[in-house]
């Protein structure tokens, strides 16, 4: 999938935030450039045409990512051709967020060791 930017004001915005928080937690952009949230399905329909292949076999395909915004879950459609590059990219994403899991768990036992140690 070809990047390239969105235009529009909402874009925009959404471009603004992103760069603002990158600059307040300090994380180079090249490191969660290509990241996305959530998970990619495949899901098969049938279109309801009696004569179309998929009245008697598994169904059209179609790909969609799920993921929070806000606290609630969007799911959108994605594009064949795209699903691949969006197979990597949320597996790079849900990485990402696993090791900063592990970062934060290492931090709190960290904590506690310092707690234990200055009891003594």
């Amino acid at each position: 999938m070809k990047k390239r930017k969105v235009p529009g004001e909402q874009a925009a915005q959404v471009r603004q935030r992103k760069f603002a928080l990158l600059q307040r937690y300090r994380i180079p952009e090249a490191v969660v450039a290509d990241l996305l949230p959530g998970s990619l399905s495949q899901s098969h329909r049938r279109c309801g045409k009696p004569t179309c292949h998929c009245a008697t076999g598994a169904g059209h395909a179609s790909w969609y990512l799920a993921f929070m915004v806000g606290g609630k879950q969007r799911v959108e459609h994605i594009p064949a051709a795209w699903a691949a590059d969006v197979r990597r990219r949320v597996a790079a994403g849900r990485e990402f967020k696993q090791a900063v899991a592990e970062v934060l768990a290492a931090n709190a036992q960290l904590l506690v060791l310092e707690r234990q140690q200055r009891r003594r």
